[in-house]
């Protein structure tokens, strides 16, 4: 039995579209969270886009909804993530397969807990290789029984962006993952400002110039 479909939000391109661009939002958002993003980082339209929204609700009637629970930051409770991982990569699979794109020609990427599940799809051992990781204020996971395949994903793009002060997510796991990345021939651009756990507006610019390079380079 298919799990079942995550709610979401598309934003249709302009005409017909040259790849994907899926964002996915942080804990105790939805996926209308990040959807004006995407016109944003994709002014043109050039893309389809994709916001999904997290399967679990928030602990405790806290609302918003979560892609996992919490151990610790930095280690999501396993029984949870495994089971939305396997939800998040099984719809994302198969909208994409609807839509004729591959991931070849697909940008995903999250904010905190939306990227720790950008960091899993893309990075996932099996997984197909996207067009690149959009990597903000987040973290590579580590979890019993997931795992990093990093030694196929030699120059993949990844745009890291983090705040020097973010009290949520220390800046320490963007700073660790950057020389991983790189250590495995993955073509990281690193972007750390000064604020807290948000988006910093300079840092939006640079992210929407990452992404125009990356779309125009699928037309190679």
């Amino acid at each position: 039995m298919s799990p079942e479909p995550l709610v979401h939000v598309v934003r249709e391109p302009a005409g017909e579209p040259e790849g994907a661009l899926i964002l996915l939002h942080g804990r105790g958002a939805d996926e209308h969270d990040l959807a004006s993003l995407l016109d944003v980082l994709d002014p043109a339209r050039r893309l389809v886009g994709l916001t999904p929204g997290a399967p679990l609700p928030g602990p405790g009637g806290s609302g918003g909804r979560w892609w996992y629970m919490v151990a610790r930051v930095g280690y999501p409770d396993p029984r949870t993530f495994h089971a939305t991982y396997a939800q998040l990569t099984s719809f994302l699979d198969g909208w994409l397969e609807e839509r004729a794109i591959p991931w070849r020609r697909t940008l995903i990427g999250g904010f905190s807990m939306g990227c720790v599940m950008s960091y899993a799809t893309g990075l996932g051992s099996g997984r197909p290789s996207p067009a690149g990781i959009l990597a903000m204020s987040g973290f590579i996971p580590t979890v019993d029984g997931w795992d990093a395949e990093l030694d196929t994903r030699g120059g993949l793009p990844v745009f890291i962006t983090h705040g020097a002060r973010d009290p949520v997510i220390a800046v320490d796991f963007a700073r660790d993952a950057r020389p991983r990345l790189e250590g495995a021939g993955l073509a990281v651009e690193y972007h750390e400002h000064e604020g807290g756990h948000h988006l910093e507006p300079r840092t939006v610019a640079l992210m929407t110039q990452w992404v125009t390079a990356r779309r125009d380079a699928l037309a190679y």
